[in-house]
């Protein structure tokens, strides 16, 4: 056995065996037939992203789920990849080129998508090189990007496909304008802050009266169409139909009535903006009123503002509050607190608008991904979140998918010079299609013009369990083009966060049952927000988030890998700390001394057939029988962490197999099986003893081999000679066995003693080193014979006397036995009367609380019949406990 290094060093070792694990190509995969396949498809991060905390959290779990199906024989399959992310790149992009005195305007889109693959191919992978650093063992040949020319045409194909079903269309519609990024976004991607601001009242005048109404955004009364009153509010019915006009610009409207306006909030009269607000636009198509936007796609005023033309939306509303002050038709300004909705990409308010957008109807395509995830064939882990799914399903809107940008999947419309558009693959085929429809023969492709819109990044990634198996792809013959997509599809386990449930996990649900017929995936594993101790989100911009790349260079990979799940259960947030981390370092130290000790032992020679040993072994104690128990206790463990995989308790089966290691291995098996010193020299082993700890060492790394890759292997590695090329990541995960229930009972049994015994010393100051003698008051003499040796090992009791009546000394009651430890000139009577009534006065009050319980009828007739028995096996316990403590007290006088 190779001797290992005095101290751990993480970064040697992770180095080390992770090109190990890559050379030997232990993390690829391809179809196998005689195998389960275990499928789980990373979410693609960004390009423009480096590893947080959230990754960190994420794909710990992917590693630990994707390691222990490699060790259960499974085919296990973890895909990479990374999603290409328009808005944010396309951000970067425009940066940098700033940065160069570059504008993106003075730019043809051939240029500009080449500074993007620029961009994507330098920084795009760093993420993902990140990821080995954590030991994440994605098969990383299978590693895909959604702008790769397989995923792109399958996003094209899908498009085609769904224009031809009718579900894709393409209108006018109010949506959410990002004036920063210039591009729509989506509903899910307008984050709503609650922000101060001011309300203006603002006098209208007409011939026949005046009105006023109140705004938050006075800089757009050009755009107004209307004014809007409840028709059965009598302060305005004289007004109803009659003109106001608008001030600054003296343009006409009329006062209109609808039940839409609330008569008891503001003034209770509403100015009607329908180019600039959602429900003053759907007001507008209720009462036929004009449109009017006065905004360009960068947020500044234009000529149908009329005044003030160029200005930014903000810059504008203080100077049209000016011009209304001089003008005289301020009223008055107040305080205001409201929320405004946000973009989640870039930041910047978002400003309701009319625009030509593509759509995709989402009511029949959602009905199967609602029912299947409501019924659960699909489970969402926790289950608490299946009521924001149903609500945000049952309520879906049509998704607008076109955004205006170049980085992405180009919209495949053509437009002929009369403006009709025609959805095709490439020109080619739009040529075709013009030529058979139209019989425009005279047509050719420079006639055409593509779309200058992208889809929506979401509209790549929903495919995604697909498309990285290349599900869309066909050969001549209409047959699937690899075996992968049959084998791999459905994955298993998606492990992601909450706040995309509907982004991406919906929509990958909807596109599964849509193109395959069925779910993408069984099990979606929803991970809570890494927080601060303070509990804030953690992020860049608050300064709060560490680097987890150098919390691994600090702690080691494994030590972050623990320390992030030491208490992440599903769906609630991680407040982090980064003590968490060290006590994650702690534990592979712990792991590593213990593995060093057990190598410094020196080992008996097995005694020759016929013969004694040269070297006289004293007994330890019954090493086969701690060997016996540690069995039954890590079976036992194993079928509870098992049970904790299976419903995905993470945290639940790392704090299991944490505290086998810690403090059942550690801090007792290897206490009762350690070699005694005699004359300041470490007496030998017996080989059994030292062979069966070296097998119980293997299966416990093989138990935490998910969690801690690194050190596992290289101590899996060192208990024995491998074969060439061996790897613990192939080999078995442990399944349990025998549990010798009475075994374990037993041990508690020891530990109690033990531990009462250590006790009683530290509180009269006796020396561990000094020997006392221990009575015992027992019915089954033959438990505690078992245990003798054990006993006066790690309790150091010179003797063990089995009474019928009270002995002399400190008494303890354990399981119903009367323990008593001789102190002899130790012994303080006075303080040791005091201590037992001290404990007769507890144990008389919880007597009489038990009993109150038993005699409440509600909580008997209530209370399930095990419960109610453990109860009645407490108060007979605390009869045993009295009676002993009172003898006690009697007999000290």
């Amino acid at each position: 056995m190779t001797e290992i290094s005095k101290t751990y060093n993480p970064k040697e070792i992770e180095d080390k065996w992770y090109k190990y694990w890559i050379d030997n190509q232990y993390f690829k995969s391809k179809p196998n037939p005689d195998k389960e396949p275990y499928t789980i498809v990373i979410p693609p991060p960004n390009v423009t992203g480096v590893l947080h905390m959230g990754h960190m959290l994420n794909n710990t779990i992917q590693d630990v789920l994707t390691r222990k199906a490699r060790m259960e024989g499974k085919e296990a399959c973890w895909v990479p990849g990374t999603d290409h992310a328009s808005i944010a790149t396309e951000a970067k992009v425009v940066a940098m080129l700033k940065e160069q005195g570059i504008n993106k305007a003075d730019l043809t889109r051939e240029e500009f998508l080449k500074y993007c693959w620029e961009w994507t191919e330098k920084y795009g992978g760093i993420i993902l090189q990140q990821l080995r650093k954590l030991g994440a063992s994605c098969d990383w040949d299978r590693t895909r990007f959604t702008m790769e020319p397989s995923l792109y045409e399958a996003v094209i194909d899908v498009f085609i496909d769904l224009h031809n079903k009718g579900d894709i269309y393409r209108g006018h519609r109010m949506v959410n304008w990002d004036p920063q990024a210039k591009t729509t976004v989506s509903d899910e991607e307008v984050i709503m802050k609650d922000v101060q601001q001011k309300l203006y009242y603002i006098r209208y005048d007409g011939a026949e009266g005046s009105v006023t109404i109140a705004t938050t955004r006075p800089e757009t009364i050009m755009a107004d169409a209307a004014i809007c009153v409840n028709p059965a509010d009598e302060r305005f019915q004289d007004l109803i139909g009659k003109k106001v006009r608008i001030p600054l610009i003296n343009r006409e409207i009329t006062i209109v009535a609808d039940e839409y306006v609330t008569m008891d909030f503001g003034t209770g009269c509403l100015k009607v903006t329908p180019a600039h607000d959602q429900n003053d636009y759907a007001l507008g198509q209720k009462h036929g009123l004009e449109i009017i936007d006065i905004l360009t796609d960068e947020g500044k005023l234009n000529e149908k503002a009329l005044i003030l033309i160029g200005e930014d939306r903000f810059v504008a509303r203080k100077k049209i509050a000016k011009l209304l002050t001089e003008s005289g038709n301020l009223v008055k300004e107040e305080d205001y607190k409201s929320t405004v909705g946000t973009s989640e990409r870039t930041g910047a308010i978002i400003e309701p608008k009319i625009s030509l957008q593509w759509f995709l109807k989402m009511k029949r395509l959602s009905e199967p991904a609602l029912e299947n995830v409501m019924n659960d064939t699909i489970q969402l882990i926790p289950p608490k979140f299946k009521n924001t799914y149903n609500h945000w399903m049952a309520n879906v809107r049509d998704w607008c998918i076109s955004r205006q940008l170049w980085w992405g999947h180009r919209i495949p419309a053509f437009y002929m010079p009369d403006g009709t558009c025609i959805v095709a693959k490439d020109k080619k085929a739009a040529l075709k299609i013009a030529r058979d429809k139209y019989q425009l023969f005279a047509l050719s492709e420079t006639d055409l013009t593509q779309d200058e819109d992208v889809l929506d990044t979401w509209f790549s990634s929903w495919l995604w369990p697909i498309s990285v198996f290349d599900g869309f792809k066909e050969t001549a013959d209409g047959e699937p083009y690899n075996e992968d997509i049959n084998y791999y599809y459905p994955t298993n386990d998606l492990v992601t966060a909450p706040e995309i449930l509907f982004f991406w996990v919906a929509r990958m649900i909807i596109a599964g049952y849509e193109y395959k017929g069925t779910y993408p995936f069984k099990n979606v594993y929803l991970t809570g927000i890494v927080r601060d101790k303070q509990g804030r989100k953690m992020s860049k911009s608050l300064g709060n988030s560490p680097d987890p790349i150098e919390l691994i260079e600090k702690y080691g990979a494994d030590g972050v890998r623990t320390g992030m799940l030491f208490s992440s259960p599903a769906g609630n947030d991680l407040p982090f700390d980064e003590k968490l981390c060290e006590q994650g370092r702690n534990f592979s130290n712990k792991i590593w001394n213990a593995f060093r000790l057990i190598q410094g032992w020196e080992i008996a020679p097995s005694a020759p057939r016929g013969g004694t040993s040269p070297i006289a072994t004293p007994p330890l104690g019954d090493g086969g029988l701690a060997v016996a128990w540690f069995r039954s206790k890590m079976n036992k463990v194993v079928v509870e962490t098992l049970d904790h995989y299976n419903k995905f308790r993470m945290s639940d089966a790392l704090m299991s197999t944490y505290n086998l290691i810690w403090d059942d291995f550690c801090s007792l098996y290897l206490e009762m099986i350690k070699p005694a010193y005699v004359d300041g020299k470490g007496l030998p082993i017996d080989q059994e003893t030292y062979n069966s700890t070296l097998e119980i060492f293997d299966e416990l790394m093989r138990l935490i081999h998910p969690w801690m890759p690194f050190i596992s292997e290289e101590i899996w590695q060192t208990i024995r000679e491998r074969n060439e090329n061996e790897s613990i990541c192939l080999a078995q995960f442990p399944q349990g066995g025998e549990v010798d229930e009475v075994l374990l009972a037993d041990f508690e049994l020891l530990y109690e003693i033990v531990s009462t015994v250590r006790n009683t010393r530290n509180s009269k100051q006796i020396s561990p080193k000094e020997a006392l003698p221990l009575a015992v008051k027992t019915e089954n003499q033959a438990r505690y014979e078992t245990l003798s040796g054990l006993i006066k090992k790690m309790a150091n009791i010179s003797d063990i006397q089995y009474v019928s009546d009270k002995a002399d000394g400190v008494s303890f009651v354990i399981k119903g036995d009367e323990l008593t430890i001789d102190l002899g000139k130790n012994l303080d009577i006075e303080e040791e009367k005091a201590a037992l009534q001290k404990d007769l006065n507890y144990i008389l009050g919880f007597k009489k609380s038990t009993e109150a319980k038993l005699s409440n009828e509600r909580f008997v007739q209530n209370a399930k019949p095990e419960i109610i028995e453990k109860e009645r096996q407490k108060l007979v316990d605390a009869e045993i406990k009295i009676n002993a403590l009172e003898e006690a007290l009697a007999k000290l006088g």
